[in-house]
């Protein structure tokens, strides 16, 4: 796991167990839009099926996404659902799934992975 990819699983572990709303430290490696950020969208929303690793659990690691998928397609499936995953179109307004897009967008294989 990179170094950037632990600070974020280590926050999101550390917000769950908050049961919270302090969002103190999570701004770190988040984009922010319309006052929500994407750790605070991922922590309601996916962190249930995706871990708040991001290993995944019923869904699918999400750990390397941006590797897989560019943010227009994750804008997508994030919004109309894909192989077993809910649809969040109704959920989310729009710029909250940007903002989850673009924060997975950046999840990346690690340099060093990289053949």
């Amino acid at each position: 796991m990179g170094g950037g990819l632990l600070i974020v699983a280590m926050a999101l572990a550390l917000a769950a167990c908050s049961g919270g709303t302090d969002r103190q430290g999570s701004e770190a490696g988040a984009a922010a839009s319309g006052g929500t950020d994407a750790m605070t969208l991922y922590k309601k929303q996916c962190l249930s099926c995706h871990a708040a690793d991001l290993s995944g659990r019923v869904g699918p690691s999400l750990e390397e996404i941006g590797s897989k998928m560019s943010e227009r397609q994750l804008i997508d499936t994030i919004q109309d659902g894909a192989k077993g995953m809910p649809a969040f179109k109704k959920v989310l307004r729009a710029d909250e799934i940007e903002t989850l897009a673009q924060w997975l967008s950046t999840h990346t294989q690690a340099e060093e992975d990289k053949p």
